[in-house]
């Protein structure tokens, strides 16, 4: 993935950031060129941005795994409590709020913009019939691939190995709006028009598979390595290269980027790192400053 230097950011943020200081001013923990980050609960902080004013949003919400399950962790089972924010309360419930989220940010969406949402097993059907019963129109759902996923140890079903993510505009138009840089996505894949199976591999390890005669590209893209996580974590923390990927491919520069759950700050360090406005949404204050510090690195050049 190519650098990302401060010079990338874009100097007029004053228009629809604007708006946001208006709207949500009290709930700002850090603002910076081209970046809001509030501290809130997302359903109200949606609820108080600017109409049709976003063009891209991502969304990593709660898989609600953290039930009094285990995982391996390091070789050992350890237990699974990323946080209270993680804990499920029934699967009617738990999809309501999905249902509340994703109305509150198709509201946000312009409507030539599009939502990225992850998801494993536990959540995606949920979110997937939330958005078809509301009306969004899916664009793709994207398979991301991970080779390196951690063992089974029940040894009673098949290792979980993939995360899904939906692409999915706000409703279906006679004409499709939205923004995807074609030629961008198939010259990144070597001339090949890139596919929906996108593979994670380990840190340090770029190399591309290619299946045949180049027909099918599975890109390898590294799990968060120690730079990502230098300012601190968050337990379910995304790459930074799938997050360039998803705002090199669906947005411009200048575009404004939304992450409703913006937990460690990925996609706000992506977006500003592409030229992209961006704001975050998170109820703990603790990854809002995280985030500040992972963006005030953009630019450095000590790492």
């Amino acid at each position: 993935m190519a650098a990302m230097h401060a010079t990338a950011l874009v100097e007029n943020d004053v228009d629809h950031l604007a708006h946001v200081e208006d709207a949500c001013g009290a709930a700002i923990r850090h603002r910076g060129p081209g970046y809001r980050l509030l501290h809130g609960d997302t359903i109200e902080q949606l609820g108080r941005l600017p109409r049709a004013g976003v063009d891209l949003i991502f969304a990593d919400p709660p898989y609600n795994l953290s039930n009094g399950g285990t995982t391996c962790q390091g070789g050992r089972r350890v237990a699974v409590h990323k946080g209270d924010w993680d804990v499920s309360h029934g699967v009617r419930t738990d999809h309501e709020f999905h249902r509340a989220w994703l109305d509150a940010c198709r509201r946000a969406l312009k409507p030539s913009g599009t939502l990225w949402v992850s998801g494993t097993q536990h959540v995606i059907f949920s979110l997937g019939f939330a958005m078809q019963d509301q009306g969004w129109h899916i664009l793709n759902t994207v398979t991301w691939y991970k080779p390196n996923a951690s063992p089974n140890l029940a040894c009673r079903q098949f290792t979980h190995s993939t995360e899904l993510l939906i692409w999915a505009a706000p409703a279906r138009g006679k004409k499709l709006a939205h923004t995807f840089n074609y030629r961008d996505m198939k010259a990144q894949n070597g001339g090949k028009q890139m596919r929906d199976v996108w593979a994670l591999a380990a840190e340090g390890d770029h190399e591309e598979w290619v299946t045949g005669e180049g027909e099918h590209r599975m890109w390898r893209l590294p799990v968060p390595g120690k730079t990502e996580k230098r300012e601190g974590h968050h337990p379910t923390q995304k790459p930074l290269a799938l997050l360039d990927r998803i705002v090199q491919s669906a947005s411009s520069p200048g575009d404004v980027v939304l992450d409703p759950f913006n937990g460690s700050g990925t996609t706000g360090v992506a977006a500003v790192g592409r030229g992209r406005r961006y704001v975050g949404i998170d109820r703990d204050a603790g990854y809002l400053d995280l985030t500040s510090r992972r963006l005030a690195r953009l630019g450095r050049t000590d790492d």
